[in-house]
């Protein structure tokens, strides 16, 4: 019987696209090329998309044989070998979607790739580089001429900016980035009565050649794997996908998301901590600063981005046996019907109320979204100002009042929806308050109230000697650990500067909790100034500076720095060019990135007849679809939350077990040794040839090699506060400095490695280096990977010859001091009547003899030295072994047990069958 339940991985890691005249095959396999898939695209049609999938698992012998046949049968002249039929178009990781405009079908693949992250083991990868391939051949294509710019349109979406993906999110997948950790790790912990009614569900795509064999249920040693569908508003090629959906297997469908993920190391005394901070920004609504305000009609607003801070024990790569926390919160503009006329091209354009809403109702349908996906309470921090000689942030504070209060007179009274406002803009101009601290006690109330995940029960220590925090923090306590119930919402106008740095301040709270629930920290509480500290500011401004990026057009303005009033005097003209190149954005650019995006969502489809995108005078329309037809009944003014969702508060619905919630996993029943779940097989590779140097865990940022100091006698703690003066940052020198020397180091150090002459490519000529994996590279500022050398380049530059004292402690010019060489001249006496003299050797004198101290060892140990090791005793179990072994290289085999009968068998049949 199975007892255990696994993410499923993905058979299509690698693509191969061949070609012939009339149609495209695409070939996926896994990593280590044991399973491989095969996609036929009909390339006659001129405008249709004809995908063929026979969903058979080819071995590698059957793919050679059959891409041999389409060779020979598509060459021009039967036997002529210089014109080959099928050649090699490109090689990928995997496959965006299809789209069309006005002609054919383009094919977008994933053509380089750059591993960001790791979670328990699975691969977060970021894309790097794609290949838009057109379908139709030549001879049957017929040409529009607005094709060209639709596509200029389309690709203006720069696909290699912040795009993330894991093998496979969401389907089938290894780690699904549209879901939050708590969800992924609460599914893989369903009871296995409800695996089992899951999988009789699905019994026809559960099918095993092991079960005919009676090898699960003899040995029991099967394991239930578990996949489920992707949270669609987080996921940016859904509507790419929309088309294959149906007609292909689940293992060529893979999700994107777009936002940002970075991951850093905090080594506590030599035990590694990865602390990783993911972003989902939603694919609905979605669009730039001043095109994009408020709400549309469905409930989604502008700029909701779902940040998640990830914090795992590295010594253990498990899910099940590792130790895992998590906490998430919400940005996004105020749900209301608003809008910036940015015609009159001033800085600040004037907040207008486009549609009066008495009821809520876009607020309603918004907030029953937050109590499906996070449960309650849901925590409103509103940081506009509210005290204007001109009316223009209070606009939205007046009308987010009024809506919270009419929807909270029909919810419980304990599911209530908190409203925090807090003008932080006037906080800072005050001399006399500190912004942080005011922060740090609100973001204190918010964490009590939600809590935080966490997959393992209170230590015992914390439950022996508990802190006062700890007992007064929320959230649901289950058997197994916590979940985080509720969530916060901040917001601001524009949801980037204030916003970040009050989410930095909730978020070092979190992690201070999450540190004492891993048993690393003795009170749930961190200083600034400390290493820990610093590198989890410095994931957030990352995180800050590409949200803003991607919203507002330029980085941040304001970080954490200014509000601690700590900035240099040369942050000033920095923030002044941000403001500048922002303005810039919005005034110029934003209105063709708005395009992009809409074409690229699918919110806009061109269509014969019908006006073209760039004729369309606005694209409110487009994303108010109620305004072009008949309305749709209304839910009650009242009673509106979903009755399912507020029944089970406060979980959130998502993950509660019913039927709704089964119905989006699918469930199959394998053998532990299956590629599918071999999570050990997938993350250390044992059929790749590795280095060092490319190591991932390597290569990211550390906190004892970039942020704690290099002087002797520092605490190696990363909670230490440290002085100014003291921290790494004046030994390594400035951030780009340090990525300028990392990106030199890589580049003479990633040679890509030699083509395998194992695999099916062989037959074909290979592709340029574009297409190669890159996973040790280092990005710009999104990215917090840095290679070993980069600190250590910068110190040898900024002094050659450092003064001994500063180096050792000590100045050997100095003579020692009486009471030293006494010391050194015992420890040399010691060290001499521990080891053999040798027989030829002069006997010392009884006069020195008679000083030496004869030490008796009081421990089991044996006595060994550097000249004489007595011989260990060995069991007999042990020799046993060896006497086997020998037995064998003689001829003379052993029987093989079950297990090793059942590895055995597997082994063949995914080598050979």
């Amino acid at each position: 019987m199975p007892t255990a339940a696994a993410p499923i991985i993905s058979s299509v890691q690698k693509l191969v696209l061949y070609e012939t005249r009339a149609r495209y095959f695409l070939v996926g396999s896994n990593n280590a090329e044991t399973k491989y898939r095969v996609l036929k695209i009909d390339r006659t049609e001129p405008k249709d998309l004809v995908i063929i999938d026979d969903r058979h698992v080819y071995t590698q012998q059957e793919v050679r044989e059959l891409l041999g046949r389409l060779d020979l049968g598509n060459r021009t002249k039967m036997g002529q070998k210089g014109s080959s039929g099928l050649f090699r178009a490109v090689s990928a990781f995997g496959v965006v979607g299809f789209v069309r405009f006005l002609e054919g079908y383009y094919i977008v693949l994933i053509t380089k790739r750059r591993k960001m992250a790791d979670i328990g083991g699975h691969a977060i990868y970021k894309v790097e580089d794609t290949n838009m391939i057109y379908i139709p051949n030549d001879s049957v294509r017929v040409t529009h001429p607005d094709e060209a710019r639709y596509l200029r349109i389309f690709q203006n979406v720069d696909l290699s900016s912040n795009f993330y993906f894991s093998f496979n999110s969401v389907l089938s997948y290894s780690y699904d980035l549209s879901h939050s950790l708590q969800y992924n790790l609460t599914v893989l912990r369903m009871p296995l009565e409800m695996l089992k009614s899951e999988m009789t569900q699905n019994r026809q795509e559960s099918f095993d050649i092991f079960e005919d064999e009676g090898l699960i249920t003899q040995g029991g040693s099967g394991v239930f794997g578990i996949c489920s569908e992707p949270y669609m508003k987080y996921v940016w090629n859904g509507e790419l996908l929309d088309i294959i959906k149906s007609t292909v297997h689940r293992d060529w469908l893979l999700y994107i998301i777009h936002g940002f993920c970075g991951q850093s190391k905090l080594l506590i005394y030599g035990r590694p901590v990865y602390v990783t901070l993911i972003a989902r920004r939603s694919s609905k609504f979605a669009g730039t600063r001043f095109l994009k305000r408020g709400a549309n009609c469905e409930g989604d607003v502008a700029n909701e981005v779902e940040t998640e801070q990830i914090l795992c024990d590295a010594s253990v790569m498990s899910f099940t046996a590792g130790s895992y926390s998590s906490y998430v919160q919400v940005r996004g503009s105020v749900p209301l019907y608003w809008s910036q006329d940015i015609s009159t091209m001033m800085p600040k354009p004037p907040i207008t109320l486009d549609q009066a809403d008495p009821f809520a109702h876009v607020a309603a349908l918004h907030f029953d979204q937050m109590f499906q996906r996070f449960g309650s309470p849901i925590i409103i921090l509103n940081l506009v100002k509210e005290r204007e000689k001109r009316k223009h942030e209070r606009i939205l504070s007046e009308e987010l009042v009024a809506a919270v209060t009419y929807l909270n007179q029909f919810l419980p009274p304990e599911h209530t929806i908190v409203y925090i406002p807090w003008d932080m803009a006037k906080y800072t101009k005050s001399k006399l308050c500190n912004v942080l601290d005011r922060l740090n006690v609100i973001a204190e109330s918010v964490v009590k109230k939600t809590g935080f995940f966490v997959n393992r029960p209170d230590s015992y220590c914390s439950i022996l000697r508990p802190d006062e925090k700890w007992n007064e923090l929320g959230g649901c306590v289950i058997p197994t650990g916590r979940l985080q119930t509720g969530i916060l919402r901040t917001n601001c106008v524009d949801c980037l500067d204030r916003t970040n740095t009050a989410q930095f301040m909730v978020g070092k709270c979190a992690l201070a909790y999450q540190l004492y629930s891993l048993g690393l920290i003795d009170k749930p509480n961190l200083q600034f100034d400390t290493d820990a500290v610093r590198l989890f500011e410095e994931l957030y401004e990352d995180h800050g500076d590409t949200l803003s990026l991607q919203y507002g057009g330029s980085q941040l303005v304001h970080r954490v720095k200014t509000y601690r009033k700590i900035a240099p005097w040369t942050q000033h003209s920095k923030d002044i060019m941000q403001t500048l190149s922002r303005y810039y954005s919005n005034a110029f650019s934003d209105a063709d990135r708005q395009d992009s995006i809409n074409l690229f969502l699918g919110v806009f489809h061109p269509t014969e007849g019908k006006p073209h995108l760039w004729e369309l005078p606005t694209d409110f329309y487009l994303h108010h679809k109620n305004t072009m037809r008949l309305l749709p009944t209304r839910r009650s003014y009242t009673y509106w939350w979903t009755p399912e969702v507020i029944k089970h508060l406060p979980l959130p619905y998502d993950e509660v077990i019913c039927a709704v919630n089964l119905k989006k996993l699918i469930v199959k029943k394998f053998h532990k040794y299956e590629e599918e779940i071999d999570i050990h097989n997938e993350f250390f590779r044992p059929y790749e040839l590795s280095s060092f140097d490319d190591t991932f865990c390597l290569a990211m940022t550390s906190s004892a090699r970039d942020f704690m100091p290099k002087t002797v006698g520092i605490d190696p703690s990363p909670f230490t506060v440290r002085k100014p003066d003291e921290t790494g940052k004046s030994v390594l020198g400035n951030k780009s400095n340090r990525e300028e020397a990392v990106l030199q180091r890589k580049t003479a150090a990633s040679a890509p490695p030699p083509p395998s002459e194992e695999a099916v490519s062989s037959s074909s000529e290979d592709d340029s280096g574009t297409d190669r994996e890159e996973e040790g590279s280092v990005s710009q500022r999104s990215t917090p990977v840095k290679m070993t050398d980069a600190g250590d380049s910068a110190k040898v530059t900024e002094n050659v010859v450092q003064p001994m004292k500063e180096l050792y402690g000590i100045n050997l010019s100095d003579g020692l001091s009486e009471e030293d060489f006494s010391i050194y001249s015992r420890f040399v006496q010691l060290g001499q009547s521990q080891h053999k003299q040798d027989k030829n050797s002069q006997q010392p004198c009884s006069r020195c003899s008679d000083g030496v101290i004869k030490l008796t060892p009081i421990s089991a140990f044996s006595q060994d030295n550097i000249y004489e090791v007595q011989p260990p005793r060995v069991d007999r179990k042990s020799t046993e072994i060896f006497q086997a072994h020998i037995q064998a290289s003689q001829g003379i085999m052993q029987p093989l047990g079950k297990e090793d009968s059942s590895m055995y068998r597997e082994y063949i049949r995914n080598r050979y069958l």
